[in-house]
């Protein structure tokens, strides 16, 4: 669950485009970050009232380097990266995709895979029975039937 609803973010957005409160004071009168209050107002500006809702959302690698491309050739904040392109997570991801990249290159940016690692190991297909002909499986019987007599006996 976010911790903040959308209907409460749309009112922080509604109290500044009024105009009445700056980002700090709005911040001040309902406990928040004057950063958050700012994000919220741009990102409204800029997607409406999706940019307020919360998105779920796995970015491909390749995704990442055109942002971190992006970023480069305009010459963009992090900060400005997140609201124009709707990134969800704050500034912090493009930061850490950032690092990422410079330490690893574009695998590094590659999605790595989620929750526990399996532990049972996958079962191998069971050999498939040798066909069985009629003189084969005569010879089996009668070789079995001694066996059983035999430890009857």
């Amino acid at each position: 669950m976010a911790k903040y609803n959308e209907a409460f973010k749309l009112l922080v957005v509604k109290s500044y485009t009024e105009g009445q409160q700056g980002y700090k004071r709005l911040a001040r009168h309902y406990g928040l970050d004057h950063a958050t209050v700012r994000r919220w107002v741009k990102s409204y500006e800029l997607h409406g009232l999706s940019g307020l809702q919360k998105k779920f959302s796995r970015y491909s690698a390749e995704f990442k380097l055109s942002v971190l491309q992006r970023m480069r050739q305009e010459d963009l904040s992090a900060r400005q990266a997140v609201t124009l392109l709707d990134i969800r997570g704050g500034a912090g991801v493009i930061r850490e995709w950032e690092r990422q990249y410079h330490e690893g290159g574009f695998q590094a940016l590659e999605p790595k895979a989620r929750g526990r690692p399996t532990k049972m190991p996958t079962a191998e297909p069971s050999k498939p029975p040798l066909p069985v002909t009629e003189n084969s499986s005569l010879k089996q019987l009668l070789q079995e039937n001694e066996y059983l007599r035999a430890e009857v006996a």
